[in-house]
């Protein structure tokens, strides 16, 4: 693209991008996007965006001893970054693969905390066993979900929980030393020192974990790009030294790495600070959609370039994206993308010209709402949002109070059932023809009567006991007299 906005790419060059790079390999498809691209020169041109090395994430290879929080803590330290996270704690003598988020991709760390994960361990076995066989078998058998507490060196609330352990294998035994090695694909939160436990209870000879490497975190492995400490500081003194970034650019990945399982949904450019902001993900802004898109699963929204715009829960199949023209396409999770990275395109319509024209002119308030010199028409159409939000919840919560009621009439009306059950006196009127405050009368005379009822004979035992209590010393003092 020139100076003066005019599209220089040649069809060809962007026909071999999109095969190469995207997902859309039917020509109508291609001819659309290509159509979009040549009527809106100033649109971005989908081409990858430079990496940033301060915002993406790096494949570490941890190493023994210091905890994961020590080591994110340390290449904060060497990145001169504020914010750093990482894919899930691995105990201080485990090794392998850690994920560590830098700045802005800090916002997926919970999203790849909550990823599968894959281990390489050693078992130490406390007595000999029969066969290697045996011990392929007990491994094979804890699959699928488990009991798990975990052990007494985790710095976490010991509750028992559930994991799912996805699948296991015996790689090798040794029986001289009884160790045996095996892989095990599982879900986050498992505890392998705990399913070495189990593993020795289940053999009947006791067993304990010696050993234990993460192989892989999510969708990156040992072999996806894994560095070590050294590599990012020796990367981060080439960049201060020698002002070459290429070794960091090796380094730290682009946060969009971690987003290529997801299936996409790309925006236009001209919707993409609309959803920064918060705004609804509408179908009018969907420009193109990946294939196999299922109800409530999670998808990433992208830019033409291919930038991570947010992770959303998809509120559309595919196949009512095809045959729709309106409605909510997916609700965000968590944004991505930082604000105002794309200029702000909305408030551009007809009536939010016109509305900023009346504002100026003082027919409106300075929050665009009527005043004194509004014109009528204007006030006809005027809808207040807050005012109906306002008196939704009014109507909700009288719904609420109505509901309350009419549990509140049920309960009365069956205590009056239960009053109507027993046999009145004939003395008294039937009790649904009382009122409340007769009812209420009524009660508080029968209390007084029953209490001045015990009361009279409470005096009446008082005095026959005084009574008894004078005959017996006059008694006394006549048998003394006679004496």
């Amino acid at each position: 693209m020139d100076g003066a906005g005019h599209c220089e790419l040649t069809e060809s060059s962007l026909l071999i991008w999109l095969y190469k790079n995207t997902f859309l390999c039917s020509q109508d498809s291609i001819s659309k996007f290509l159509h979009c691209c040549h009527i809106c020169p100033d649109a971005c041109l989908p081409f990858p965006a430079l990496l940033h090395p301060r915002s993406g994430f790096i494949n570490l290879d941890k190493p023994s001893n210091p905890s994961s929080h020590e080591v994110v803590a340390w290449i904060r330290r060497i990145l001169r970054v504020e914010k750093t996270g990482h894919s899930g704690t691995l105990d201080p003598k485990v090794t392998g693969c850690l994920i560590v988020c830098i700045e802005r991709a800090t916002r997926l760390v919970k999203s790849q905390q909550s990823a599968g994960k894959e281990y390489v361990g050693i078992v130490r076995l406390h007595n000999a066993i029969e066969s290697e066989a045996q011990l392929a078998r007990a491994i094979e058998t804890l699959t699928g979900a488990l009991f798990q507490r975990p052990p007494l060196i985790a710095a976490v609330k010991r509750q028992l929980r559930v994991r799912t352990i996805y699948e296991s294998k015996l790689v090798e035994y040794d029986p001289e030393r009884r160790l045996g090695i095996f892989w095990v694909s599982c879900e986050a939160g498992t505890y392998i020192r705990t399913l070495c436990v189990h593993l020795g209870l289940l053999l009947g000879v006791g067993g304990q974990m010696q050993e234990l490497r993460r192989v892989r975190s999510g969708i990156l492995g040992e072999t996806d790009n894994m560095v070590t400490m050294h590599d990012v500081l020796d990367a981060q003194w080439q960049y201060d030294n020698n002002k070459d970034d290429s070794y960091l650019r090796r380094v730290i990945l682009p946060l969009e790495k971690l987003l290529t399982s997801h299936k996409r949904l790309v925006m236009k450019d001209s919707a993409v600070n609309a959803i920064c902001y918060g705004a609804k993900i509408m179908l009018p802004g969907v420009l193109r959609y990946e294939d196999g898109i299922e109800l409530n699963q999670e998808i990433v929204v992208i830019t033409t370039k291919g930038e991570a715009i947010c992770l959303a829960i998809a509120l559309m199949t595919t196949a009512v994206i095809s045959t729709c023209d309106h409605g909510v396409v997916a609700k965000i999770k968590r944004v991505i993308m930082e604000r105002d990275t794309y200029p702000r395109k909305w408030g551009l319509g007809p009536k939010a010209s016109q509305k900023k024209m009346m504002i100026q002119k003082g027919l409106l308030d300075k929050h665009g709402k009527p005043n004194e010199s509004t014109p009528e028409s204007w006030k006809m159409e005027y809808v207040d949002y807050r005012d109906a939000s306002r008196k939704e919840a009014a109507a909700d919560h009288q719904a609420v109070s109505e509901v309350d009621r009419a549990a509140k009439r049920k309960r009365d009306s069956e205590s009056e059932n239960e009053e109507a059950v027993t046999p009145p006196s004939p003395a008294t009127p039937p009790p649904e023809e009382l009122s409340k405050k007769e009812k209420k009368k009524r009660k508080k005379e029968k209390k007084a009567q029953e209490a001045a009822e015990s009361g009279g004979e409470q005096i009446e035992r008082t005095s026959e006991s005084s009574s008894k209590k004078k005959k017996k010393k006059k008694h006394k003092e006549v048998e003394e007299s006679s004496d």
